[in-house]
């Protein structure tokens, strides 16, 4: 952690989807390794946003720009001339992207697509981390969980969209970025938990908005299995490799998994039943999904733990346990989200040397 802080100090870094759920979270840890951030996000709702409660728009240099606006994008990135780029901005709901189709592949693919291009003819631009999902890989109903060689696909809209814009950052590294000084990889994680996220339609937040009321939490899929992780972890997978990917472009270019250790799948109901412990208090109940989402879902990470000697800190329980300790300080002990975020980082920069 000692080398991030140092390679950080004074670094001018961008960072897209600086005020979603997982940019906010970035923005207050390269904070405290002390970059100089460039954010840029979509407006969200101030009252409940993490981003906001923060108080991150005082820190950081923030434009609120739609990202599928190249001329804008391209003004701001000339103006900051930033050489480490975190690019998040997405729409990241599978929920989402069956009502709006056409939005999600445009904001997710031609969003990526602008700053892949920047990154390509801005010469100041170093090292360019483009956020996917680990739901860009066509499903194989193998137990052994994907690796970064495997086969892309997707059948919802969502993951189509991450799909097509892993194939796409990989023609343009093919194309323009091996005699480059510079470096362009995807970074594969999902199903990331921590405070502060509020998106309808995922666990963790109806969870605590049910626990906090005090009604039962509906779950839909109690026997899915997914590979949770706390936000911290991919995020440190990303911070470690721009920083690699910045002195070695040509060696650390490439996709990337950021998952959890193997045989970690955890399915929804057990999640939930963590969650009513850490909180003190709940109860749950089953509601049917109509909806399409892969069942199992579990990253290989072997090539991560290889070559950026990235792997993960915490267990599932550990995990849980953090983000309900985040929501409940917040919201019932009405401690400061700066204060508790902070202290989080601070305890997993310590557990994770």
């Amino acid at each position: 952690m000692d080398k991030l802080k140092k390679f950080y100090k004074n670094k001018k870094v961008l960072v897209t989807g600086a005020t979603g759920f997982k940019g906010a979270w970035l923005c207050f840890w390269l904070k405290k390794l002390g970059a100089k951030i460039t954010g840029i996000g979509y407006n969200p709702n101030k009252n409940k946003n993490l981003f906001y409660q923060l108080e991150l728009q005082k820190k950081i240099n923030l434009h609120l720009i739609d990202i599928r606006n190249f001329n804008k994008i391209k003004k701001i990135v000339k103006k900051e001339k930033p050489s480490v780029i975190f690019h998040l901005a997405a729409q990241p709901l599978i929920y989402e992207s069956y009502k709006k189709p056409m939005e999600t592949f445009d904001i997710n693919y031609r969003g990526s697509l602008n700053i892949i291009e920047l990154a390509r003819t801005e010469k100041f631009i170093r090292s360019t981390i483009i956020v996917t999902s680990d739901k860009c890989y066509e499903s194989n109903f193998s137990s052994k969980g994907f690796k970064e060689t495997d086969l892309l696909g997707g059948v919802d809209p969502y993951s189509a969209s991450k799909s097509s814009t892993e194939i796409m950052a990989r023609a343009y590294r093919e194309s323009f970025f091996k005699d480059k000084n510079s470096g362009i990889s995807t970074g594969r994680a999902g199903n990331v938990i921590g405070g502060g996220d509020w998106s309808p339609n995922r666990l963790i937040p109806d969870c605590i908005r049910s626990l906090k009321t005090g009604k039962s939490i509906l779950i839909r899929n109690p026997k899915f299995n997914r590979p949770w992780q706390l936000v911290l972890e991919p995020l440190k997978g990303y911070l470690i490799l721009a920083q690699k990917q910045f002195n070695e472009p040509k060696k650390f270019s490439g996709a990337w998994n950021f998952g959890t250790r193997p045989n970690s799948l955890t399915d929804v109901q057990t999640i939930v039943k963590y969650l009513i412990m850490f909180w003190g208090q709940g109860k749950m109940k089953v509601k049917k999904n109509k909806i399409y989402e892969q069942e199992n879902l579990q990253l290989n990470i072997k090539k991560a733990e290889k070559f950026l000697k990235w792997k993960p800190t915490y267990n599932i329980k550990r995990s849980v346990e953090m983000t309900t300790s985040w929501y409940f300080r917040v919201l019932m002990l009405k401690e400061d989200p700066k204060k508790v975020t902070s202290d989080q980082i601070e305890s997993y920069m310590y557990d994770s040397k």
